[in-house]
């Protein structure tokens, strides 16, 4: 029961790749423990939890750790997007593309120049 309750959320560890990962049943409680890739995804798992469970929900442990903790994120461009529209699906700030530009400075040359399929590190905020 309390496993279908939360598959979303387990359908996204899957979706993001969850390595080490595990889910048991113990009584009325869904244990999760895994780890991911950056804290954005990590940040995504816990925003899932939280819509399926609410703020502070009883039925579910999860001890979620990351690979990476240097960046944020990591994003590949997709055509039509800017470094602000980046900026502000990640910090909810369009305004802070230049953090982004900064921590890509090793194959960006221009803010205003992005190009499809570069993958550009997101630095923590």
């Amino acid at each position: 029961m309390v496993k279908q309750k939360y598959q979303s959320v387990l359908d996204l560890g899957e979706q993001l790749n969850v390595q080490d990962g595990d889910v048991k049943v113990v009584g009325d409680q869904l244990q999760v423990w895994g780890t991911t890739k950056t804290q954005y995804e990590k940040n995504l798992l816990w925003d899932e939890i939280k819509k399926v469970g609410g703020e502070n929900p009883s039925d579910i442990m999860a001890d979620i750790k990351v690979a990476d903790d240097s960046v944020y994120a990591y994003h590949t461009v997709k055509s039509g997007e800017s470094l602000s529209k980046i900026a502000k699906h990640y910090y909810g700030n369009a305004m802070k593309y230049n953090a982004i530009f900064d921590a890509n400075k090793d194959i960006l040359k221009n803010p205003d120049i992005i190009h499809p399929g570069q993958e550009l590190k997101i630095p923590n905020q």
